[in-house]
C-alpha cells in the first residue's frame, strides 16, 4: 500500500475530534425533546416558548450553516471550527444556566450559532485531513457517529432529565468543548479556500425572512391569525424570502445559487427533504411530550421508547444504501417516505389517553424503517443531479433545508395543535395531536411524490466526482 493512503496520525486525531463535534451539535437537536416537560415545569412558559426551544437552535443552525462554511473557507477553517466550539460550548454553558425560559432560548440560539460554524467545517477538515483512499471509511465512521448522537438524542436527553437534572443535557457539553479546543488548535492543520467570497446580503435576507415566517406560526393562536405581529412576520418574511429567491437568480457569488433548482431532481429532493422534517420533527416534539404527560412515562422510559424510531437507521441504513445501489436512489427514497407517512398515519389513527404502547410499537418500527431508508439514498440522489463543482453547495443546501424543515414542523404542527387542544387534560393533549400527526403524515406523503422526480438512474461520475461528493453522504444532524 502507498504510504500516502495510510490513515495516519492526523487523519486519525482529525477524525476523532470532529466527530466528537459532530456527535455534540447531533444530539442538540433532538436531547430537549425528552426535557421539554420537565423545562416547562421548572422554568414555565407557554407552547410557544417550548417551541423557540427547540426552534432557537435549528432555526439559527439552518440560515447561518452555509455562511459558517464560507467564513471558514475565507479567514480559516480550523481557526472557524475552534471559534464555533467555543461559541458552542459556552452558549451550553449558558443553557444550563438559565433562570427562566427567555434566557434559555436565547442561550438555544446562540448554540445555533456555533454549531452552523462548527459542523460544516468539521466535514471540510476532516476530508482535507484524510488520504482519498481511505476517505470513505473515515466519512462512514463520521456519519455513524452522528447518527449515534440522533438516535440517542432522546434516551439521553431523558436519562439526564430524569436521574440528575435537565440542565445537564446542557452540561454535558462543557467538558467536551473545553477539551476539545486546545486539541483541535494542536492537531488540525490550517487551511482556506483562496478567492472565497461571503453573501452577507442573502443571509441577511434569508435569516430575517425566516425569523418573521416562524414566528407567525409560532404565535398565531396566541395573538390571533389577523393580529399585526402575526400579519407583520408572515408578510415581511414572505417578501424577505422572495427577496433571497431572486438574489440567488441574480448574484454569482449567492450562497444558494437558484440555477440549481432548474433540475427538477434536484428541486424534488430538497422539497421531499424539508417535508419529510417537518413532519418527523413536528411530530417528535408532540409525541415526546404525549408519552411522558398522557402515557404517564418517565423521562428515561420516554427516551427508550422512541428507540425503534430514531435508533432504526442504525440497523437499516446498510441495507438501504445496498438497495440503492442496485435498483437506484429513488425507489428507496419514495417508499422510505411513505412508510414514515404511513407510522404517522398509525400513530394519528390509534392515539387515545389510554393506548398501549404495544399498539404504538408498530407506527414506531414503520417510522424508524422509513426513516432508514431516506437518509443514505436521499444523499446519493441529491449528488446525482449536480455536477462535481456544485456538490458541496448542494450538499449545505440540503443540510439547511432539512433544519428549516424542522422550524417549520415544529412550528407548524404545534399551530394545529394549539388551536385543537392544549395542556389542560390528557384529553386535550390528545385532540391537539391528532389532527396535527395528520397534518405531518400528509406532509412526507407529499414528500413521497416529490421523491419520484428523481432519475430513475444515477448519472455516472468519474473517480474524482464521487471522492469529492463523498462528504455529503453523511446523514444530517437531525
Amino acid at each position: 500500500m502507498n504510504t500516502q493512503d495510510k490513515l495516519g496520525w492526523p487523519a486519525i486525531w482529525a477524525l476523532i475530534l470532529t466527530g466528537a463535534a459532530s456527535f455534540m451539535a447531533a444530539l442538540d437537536n433532538l436531547v430537549v425533546t425528552t426535557a421539554l416537560p420537565v423545562i416547562r415545569e421548572d422554568l414555565g412558559g407557554k407552547l410557544e416558548d417550548l417551541e423557540w426551544t427547540v426552534n432557537a437552535y435549528t432555526l439559527t443552525f439552518a440560515v447561518l450553516l452555509l455562511f459558517g462554511s464560507a467564513l471558514g473557507d475565507r479567514f480559516g477553517r480550523r481557526r472557524l471550527f475552534i471559534v464555533g466550539l467555543a461559541v458552542f460550548t459556552g452558549a451550553s454553558a449558558a443553557a444550563a444556566l438559565s433562570p427562566g425560559i427567555n434566557e434559555l432560548i436565547a442561550a438555544r440560539a446562540v448554540q445555533g450559532v456555533g454549531a452552523a460554524v462548527m459542523m460544516p467545517l468539521s466535514l471540510t477538515l476532516l476530508t482535507t485531513a484524510v488520504p482519498a483512499a481511505r476517505r470513505g471509511m473515515a466519512l462512514g465512521i463520521y456519519g455513524a457517529v452522528t447518527g449515534l448522537a440522533v438516535a440517542s438524542g432522546p434516551l439521553i436527553g431523558g436519562s439526564l432529565t430524569e436521574h440528575i437534572s435537565w440542565q445537564w443535557i446542557f452540561w454535558l457539553n462543557v467538558p467536551l468543548g473545553l477539551a476539545l479546543i486546545p486539541l483541535a488548535r494542536l492537531r488540525l492543520a490550517e487551511s482556506t479556500a483562496p478567492g472565497s467570497r461571503l453573501d452577507v446580503p442573502g443571509t441577511l435576507l434569508i435569516s430575517g425572512g425566516l425569523f418573521g415566517i416562524v414566528y407567525a406560526l409560532v404565535n398565531a393562536n396566541a395573538d390571533g391569525w389577523t393580529s399585526a405581529p402575526v400579519l407583520t412576520g408572515l408578510i415581511a418574511g414572505s417578501a424577505l424570502v422572495g427577496g433571497f429567491i431572486h438574489h440567488g437568480f441574480n448574484n454569482a457569488n449567492a450562497m444558494l445559487p437558484m440555477r440549481l433548482f432548474r433540475d427538477r431532481g434536484f428541486f424534488g429532493i430538497n422539497m421531499a427533504s424539508l417535508l419529510m422534517y417537518v413532519g418527523m420533527f413536528g411530530s417528535i416534539f408532540l409525541l415526546s411530550q404525549f408519552l411522558q404527560g398522557v402515557a404517564g412515562y418517565s423521562p428515561t422510559e420516554a427516551g427508550l421508547r422512541m428507540l425503534p424510531w430514531t435508533g432504526m437507521p442504525m440497523i437499516v441504513a446498510p441495507i438501504a444504501g445496498i438497495l440503492s445501489d442496485r435498483i437506484g436512489s429513488r425507489p428507496v427514497v419514495a417508499a422510505g417516505l411513505m412508510l414514515q407517512a404511513l407510522g404517522l398515519g398509525w400513530f394519528a389513527a390509534i392515539l387515545s389517553t389510554d393506548v398501549s404502547y404495544a399498539a404504538q410499537l408498530p407506527a414506531l418500527i414503520l417510522s424508524g424503517i422509513g426513516m432508514a431508508l431516506y437518509f443514505a439514498p436521499a444523499s446519493n440522489a441529491l449528488m446525482s443531479t449536480v455536477a462535481p463543482a456544485d456538490q458541496g453547495r448542494a450538499s449545505g443546501t440540503n443540510n439547511a433545508l432539512r433544519e428549516v424543515g424542522g422550524a417549520l414542523g415544529v412550528a407548524v404542527l404545534a399551530s394545529v395543535f394549539s388551536a385543537q387542544g392544549g395542556y389542560e387534560s390528557g384529553q386535550a393533549f390528545t385532540d391537539g395531536t391528532v389532527p396535527a400527526l395528520w397534518i405531518g403524515a400528509g406532509a412526507v406523503a407529499v414528500a413521497a411524490a416529490l421523491a419520484l422526480l428523481l432519475p430513475r438512474k444515477a448519472k455516472q461520475e468519474p473517480a474524482a466526482a464521487q471522492t469529492t461528493a463523498a462528504p455529503a453522504k453523511v446523514p444530517a444532524a437531525s
